[in-house]
């Protein structure tokens, strides 16, 4: 094993214990909870019935007293035994003889009590509800966070890998240039090769520094209005030694009528070029992509479709987040930070916009950019292809 892929398996594991950790403990808390209102319930229901027996005995047994303190006490006595009676027992029968509890009043003591029995009932599924649905977000919320590290653990990893490997790669061909003699032909070749892996580390830092400004509310600068179609062209132009080296068979589609948007053109330089990066990457050795802008409603709708391996449908609500990419870090072959398709998603919505992702049938993925048109833009107009 790699000594470098030590420190992520140690924190890999470290993270799946305290997974596992938080899942026992949850598990505990809600046996706990669900059990601790079980046994609230049936407590309840055995005090209310238990309540309402003692309270029965012992208006019986009141009225039996009240029965022989009429009977023993002398005549003139009588009456003001029953007032007194009557004040403080309230809940007997004491016009009848013999002296019997006030059916009315055991019946509403009676109702009282299931009153306060089905508050309870109401109350505990309510209780319930409330903390498990305070536990379920406080789960999601860690899980998330969980996931978030992950994330930013597999982008330290990768940012390292796209980093040392041309900076390792700019090393050997230094130390070639430095200690040997070379002729003019190879010292081309080899300055053409510092060139590419100098290339690719301001690739790496400009996507970087562009997350920067984008979480920092800049990713665009200032929208100007222009005709997306010579956008396009200027910006597939600028890419297509890229794509020729990559063997890639390129199609271009665009409407003969101007297409006029507010963009900020070094920003959209970003949202295609990393739409045709990823369509490159996840494509086979055969890559076709097709670059097509249409117009649909209100909105001008830029599409890169590409032949490639496609998106499950599990990973497709994700692949717009920050630092994701699907996968191990440590099994992955394709390179990239995980952040192209964020700043995609969010360059786009600076600009009022919106960006989605649908799969293609047999195989392969669309990405369709839609940006408002201007107020005062044409009508419809047909589109024309041109191969690239």
């Amino acid at each position: 094993m790699n000594p470098a892929q030590l420190p992520l398996n140690s924190w890999v594991s470290s993270l799946r214990r305290a997974q596992r950790t938080m899942r026992v403990a949850f598990a505990v808390i809600i046996v706990f909870l669900v059990a601790q209102v079980i046994w609230w319930t049936v407590f309840q229901h055995q005090y209310i019935q238990r309540t309402v027996q003692q309270t029965q005995t012992q208006w019986q047994s009141e009225a039996a007293l009240a029965q022989l303190a009429l009977q023993s006490a002398r005549p003139e006595s009588r009456g003001a035994i029953l007032n007194a009676l009557k004040l403080e027992r309230s809940h007997l029968n004491l016009s009848s003889v013999p002296v019997s509890v006030n059916a009315v009043a055991l019946e509403g003591f009676k109702a009282r009590q299931q009153r306060y029995l089905n508050m309870f009932n109401y109350e505990v599924p309510f209780f319930l509800a409330v903390m498990l649905t305070g536990l379920w977000v406080i789960a999601r919320s860690a899980k998330n966070d969980f996931e978030l590290q992950r994330r930013q653990q597999n982008f330290l990893m990768a940012a390292t890998h796209e980093f040392r490997t041309p900076i390792s790669t700019l090393r050997l061909l230094v130390e070639t240039a430095q200690y040997r003699e070379l002729n003019r032909d190879k010292q081309l070749e080899l300055l053409h090769g510092m060139n590419s892996e100098v290339s690719k580390l301001q690739v790496v830092s400009e996507r970087v520094l562009a997350t920067a400004r984008l979480e920092q509310g800049t990713g665009v600068q200032a929208l100007a209005t222009r005709d997306l179609r010579d956008v396009t062209r200027q910006l597939l132009e600028a890419s297509r030694a890229k794509l020729m080296a990559a063997n890639v068979q390129l199609e271009v589609s665009l409407p003969d009528a101007p297409v006029r948007v507010a963009v900020d053109a070094a920003a959209f330089g970003i949202v295609l070029s990393n739409l045709l990066e990823n369509a490159v990457k996840y494509t086979g050795e055969v890559k076709r992509i097709t670059v097509a802008l249409e117009l649909r409603g209100m909105s001008a709708e830029l599409s890169v479709i590409d032949n490639g391996i496609g998106i499950d449908a599990a990973t497709r609500p994700h692949i717009f987040d920050q630092f994701y990419r699907a996968g191990n870090e440590l099994t992955r072959s394709a390179s990239g930070l995980g952040l192209g398709l964020y700043l995609v998603r969010g360059i786009t919505e600076l600009m009022g916009g919106r960006v989605r992702c649908e799969p293609v049938a047999p195989h392969g993925t669309r990405f369709t950019v839609s940006l408002p048109l201007v107020a005062d833009h044409a009508p419809r107009t047909a589109s024309r292809r041109v191969h690239g």
